[in-house]
């Protein structure tokens, strides 16, 4: 069992857990996830690490309530205990000291991207963030981002925080006046990568992308999180989550998050019939 020792909502639907998970916070490193089962019946869904502090042995955890489980998920108070927590999993951001690196983050994608932000900064790099959301309230992170970054750079669709627009909107205006990064990650809603991966390739940039498929058991055995990267099947529990974005298959990889829709859809009304769908709003 873990402990959740505190409980923070960051905005609507966006929760923040920090958890006691000595054993996982010792060795966890930027990129990776866990897999995360909230009770005995209960499924497994796999979450970024978003932070850690190997010292006092807790592990961060932000999630967005899409389904029943993180619908569940979000119930719990600080105090209350987690069945399963598997991890770390899943290779660990290959970081670096590039010179100039970019990390774009939308939405909860923010939370995966501010561990590997913060390590670059750490090694030396140049660090510009683009972080992007649909309205203010749901661009989360802002201040943790900044105190790493030597450029931060917000954009939202309604212009109610920075400046008006998308997040490929920004990636131009730095290519514009000059900008060339060694690398660059971006992690996001899939729509959101697929169109970044188009724009970097536009510039000519090379471009990391976190991907997020149907997964069960988080150590490569089910095969439910295969992807197709250039033309072979990986899995992204073992071989990724981070792939060479320019070689992912943005088609197969967005039909197959979408397979069990109807059937999430009805499972996640039973229970917002259940328990009053304003507690997580």
């Amino acid at each position: 069992m873990f402990k959740i020792l505190s409980k923070e909502k960051l905005a609507p639907k966006e929760f923040s857990f920090w958890i006691e998970a000595p054993r996982i916070a010792s060795h966890a490193k930027p990129g990776q996830f866990v897999s995360v089962r909230i009770a005995e019946t209960g499924e497994r869904i796999p979450l970024t690490i978003a932070d850690f502090d190997a010292e006092a042995g807790n592990i961060r955890l932000i999630f967005q309530v899409v389904g029943k489980t993180t619908a569940a998920m979000s119930q719990l108070e600080a105090g209350d205990e987690i069945k399963d927590i598997a991890g770390p999993l899943g290779k660990a951001s290959e970081v670096d000291k590039f010179g100039t690196v970019l990390l774009i983050g939308g939405g909860i994608g923010i939370a995966a991207i501010f561990p590997i932000l913060r390590k670059l900064k750490q090694l030396g790099n140049r660090v510009i963030a683009i972080l992007g959301g649909r309205s203010a309230d749901l661009v989360i992170l802002k201040e943790e981002c900044k105190e790493f970054c030597d450029e931060l750079i917000i954009t939202t669709d309604d212009g109610s925080l920075g400046q008006k627009g998308l997040v490929t909107d920004a990636m131009r205006e730095l290519a514009t006046r000059g900008e060339k990064p060694e690398q660059v990650w971006c992690v996001g809603p899939s729509i959101m990568m697929k169109f970044c991966q188009l724009t970097a390739k536009e510039l000519g940039w090379p471009i990391w992308v976190s991907l997020n498929p149907l997964m069960l058991d988080g150590t490569g055995m089910c095969g439910c999180c295969r992807v197709t990267i250039d033309g072979e099947i990986k899995f992204a529990c073992v071989d990724g989550p981070e792939f060479d974005g320019h070689k992912v298959d943005w088609v197969e990889f967005m039909n197959r998050l979408a397979q069990y829709r109807d059937e999430e859809k009805i499972s996640m009304e039973k229970y917002a019939a259940e328990v009053g769908e304003e507690s997580w709003q």
